[in-house]
């Protein structure tokens, strides 16, 4: 279906380290959309899934970058652009926590030193400013663009206890979005974010499955039930939605009644 390949562009994913994680779904559903993928995380592992990738015939490169420096993203966009010459996709998933950094978790503001509020929002919004400012050029000269930001329901649509550094980043994504969606339009370029539910990923904690257990649908989600949103958006059939949140957390935050 016309509206749903991406042969021929080129797609940036952050934050794809993990194998059961949302970035790397994102680079498969993308690459069976027919993009070429560059995948970004902070250690070696992004090197397991891009041979993964290439197992499924998707054309892909792995960078090992620390998008908090600056200079990080513009190395990874022009990666891509050195392999593909262009860039077509961003999909700013990097956050939360890495494996190798385990100092941007959050906490209440009375008992969150700045340093942590800072560290917390360099990973979590400045790595998508950072990417995203390296990008869009790119996409301006080719007159075409998709932005995808995956933000969270904590923060854009309700809040968890001390958590407020995390929550603010995430808010704030939103915020960037639209600022994006007004000043790229004109560009042909289209700027939103998806805000996932409880999911289950290799990171998800006990508590986070029970807690999933008590949205409407009864469960935690997957990551591919994350990606295929992502993807979409980053679809040519897309192109008139923009500066907008998809919530997809199984309609836990519509639910007002959690006892069953």
């Amino acid at each position: 279906m016309p509206g749903l390949d991406l042969t021929g562009r080129v797609a940036v994913v952050t934050g794809a380290g993990s194998p059961t994680g949302i970035g790397f779904a994102v680079c498969r559903r993308l690459g069976q959309l027919g993009a070429a993928v560059t995948l970004t995380a902070t250690t070696g592992r992004v090197h397991d899934r891009v041979r993964e990738l290439r197992a499924e015939d998707v054309d892909a490169k792995g960078v090992v970058a620390d998008l908090t420096v600056p200079t990080a993203a513009e190395g990874v966009v022009a990666a891509a652009t050195d392999r593909w010459q262009r860039v077509d996709i961003l999909v700013n998933n990097a956050g939360m926590v890495s494996v190798n950094d385990r100092h941007a978790m959050s906490g209440g503001v009375s008992g969150l030193p700045y340093d942590d509020w800072r560290h917390s929002l360099r990973r979590n919004l400045d790595t998508a400013f950072l990417m995203t400012r390296a990008a869009v050029p790119a996409m301006q000269r080719v007159g075409w663009g998709r932005i995808v930001m995956v933000s969270s329901v904590t923060g854009p649509v309700m809040a968890m206890r001390a958590d407020a550094a995390y929550a603010a980043a995430k808010a704030a994504l939103v915020g960037l979005v639209r600022s994006l969606a007004v000043d790229l339009a004109g560009d042909g370029i289209t700027a939103n974010a998806v805000a996932p539910g409880w999911i289950a990923t290799g990171s998800q904690t006990e508590d986070e499955v029970g807690e999933g257990g008590a949205t409407p649908l009864g469960r935690s989600g997957t990551a591919d039930e994350i990606a295929w949103p992502v993807a979409w958006l980053c679809t040519p059939g897309a192109a008139y939605l923009t500066g907008q949140c998809l919530v997809v957390d199984g309609g836990n935050s519509v639910a007002e009644q959690r006892a069953r």
